[in-house]
Formats: C-alpha cells, structure tokens, sequence
C-alpha cells in the first residue's frame, strides 16, 4: 500500500516547475497552470503517476530485478548514495561513465581492478612501495571509487533505472533504452517524457521533493525484497512437498519388495515340508512274465 499523498508532494514543493521560457511542450499534460512566470505541476496526476510507479518498483524487485539510482546533481549525490545503501541496491552520483550498461564488460574490468588495489590496500601489499607510489594508488582508489562505487558489486544489468532530472541524465536513459531496460524517473516541465516509461511529474531541483522520491522508492524496494525472500521460501517449501511423496513411493517399493522376498521364502519352506512325499519314487510296475510257447 503506498502512503505519499497529495499533501506531501505540496509540503515537498513537487508542484513547483521550472519558468514558462524553459518548459517543454509534452509536459503541457502535467501542468495545472502558471503562476508568477512558472509552471505549476497538476499534483493529482503526479500522485497517481507516483503509485503507479511505486507499484511497479515493488513488484519488478518482487521477481528478482535489481535496482540502479542515478542522480548526478549536487542535491540529489547524498540523498540517493544513503537512500540506495539502505535498501542495498545500486547507485550513480557522480559523473555517469559512457558505455556503463552498454560496455558493461570494459566498466567491469574497471570494477575488478579497483576491487584488486583496495584488497592489496588492506592486506599490506603496498607496504614495501614507496610513499610516492603509495600517494598514486590512493589517488586512483579514490578516483575508481567515485566513479565506480555505487556499482563495484553490480555483476548483472539492473532491472530498472530510477533517474533524478532525465534532461541531465541523458546519456542514462540512452543507454537504458538501447538495452530495453525501464526507467522510472523524477521530470520537472522541462523534460522529455518520450524515453521514460514510468514518469513521475514534479520538481526534480529542490532537495526536499528529491528527499520524498528517493525514499519512497527505497521503501518500496524493500517492500519487494521481502516479497522476493517470501516467495522463494515458498518455492522451497513447494519443492520439499514435490519431494516428499516421491520418498514415500520409494520407501513403499522397498516394502513391497520386502514383502514378496517373504512371501517367496514361504513358499519356499512350503516346498521343502512337503518336499519328502515329493522325493518318494513309486512302486515299480511288476514285470510282465514272457509267454512261453508250449
């Protein structure tokens, strides 16, 4: 059940757009009206708009699917790196590398080296470098982080893409759409809905309407991750009740088969009670005498 309502989207500020000079025609849908220069967002569609949304990160995590959060703008970078951490799922905030989905296998050798300086980091084999070499490795430990942090543990494509401002995160969405990946996004007026399949209307540039988008979206995948361990619980326990009657078949066979070896071997001691009248020869015929000529 989703709990955002209409009064928090107004407490957030999510009604507010961007000036009627920046705004984007497809996005005339989503707007009430104008107000001292500046769109004013129809917060009843973004409310249904935002269920919908929510329903469908829940149900897309439900069945397995994992989660990418992309927002590269400087009050969006905190809110989703804490957000994402919460509910284990995966994150961009710093600068979206080209090919990130789409040349996954380059990104994940990338991925693979920084994981290898960190591991020789912690068990001391930089110690005998010297302080120079040292200061680059950190320096490039540092600089892999901030790129490739909030995706060091990815080892698949995402499912879905969750996007703070799709018109700064073009590339993004580009990349999602080539690989048929869905995307749900926060779009102020000045967006292109076109390439998002699951738009939310509002404010994508105050951080409390930010705040309310991501968290809602992190509630919801949790709400999908024990969806997911329930379900393949389950699964388990349907697999153990396939199981069971197969073991029961079996133990009756093993039965059965006893009960024929017993029965045979009664028969058998059957036969060997009545075996002596069995074994007695009868009486030969007497002989015929020749006839004698006279």
């Amino acid at each position: 059940m989703n709990n955002v309502s209409m009064q928090d989207l107004l407490e957030a500020g999510m009604h507010f757009g961007h000036l009627t000079r920046r705004w984007n025609p497809k996005m005339k849908p989503f707007i009430y009206g104008v107000r001292n220069g500046v769109h004013i967002i129809d917060l009843s569609k973004t409310v249904k708009l935002f269920r919908e949304a929510l329903d469908f990160i829940a149900e897309a995590v439900g069945n397995g699917s994992d989660i990418l959060f992309v927002g590269t703008k400087k009050q969006a970078q905190d809110v989703i790196e804490e957000e994402a951490k919460r509910c284990g799922m995966y994150y961009v905030t710093n600068r979206w590398l080209g090919g990130t989905l789409t040349n996954f296998r380059t990104i994940k050798s990338s991925i693979d080296r920084l994981k290898d300086l960190q591991k020789k980091k912690e068990d001391g084999t930089f110690a005998v470098l010297s302080k120079k070499e040292i200061l680059m490795i950190d320096r490039e430990i540092e600089k892999l982080q901030r790129s490739l942090g909030g995706i060091q543990d990815m080892t698949r494509l995402p499912g879905v893409m969750v996007v703070i401002d799709p018109n700064l995160e073009h590339i993004a969405l580009h990349e999602a759409n080539v690989l048929g990946i869905p995307i749900v996004a926060l779009g102020d007026t000045n967006c292109d809905p076109d390439p998002i399949d699951h738009l939310v209307p509002g404010n994508d540039d105050a951080l409390r309407s930010i705040k309310l988008f991501v968290s809602a979206v992190a509630d919801k995948v949790l709400e999908g991750l024990r969806l997911r361990e329930a379900q393949a619980r389950r699964g388990g326990q349907e697999r153990g009740d396939e199981e069971k009657p197969s073991v029961r078949e079996a133990k009756g066979e093993k039965a059965s088969a006893y009960v024929g070896r017993g029965d045979a071997a009664a028969g058998e001691e059957e036969i060997e009670e009545g075996s002596y009248s069995a074994r007695v020869e009868p009486e030969a015929a007497p002989e015929a005498k020749p006839e004698t000529e006279e």
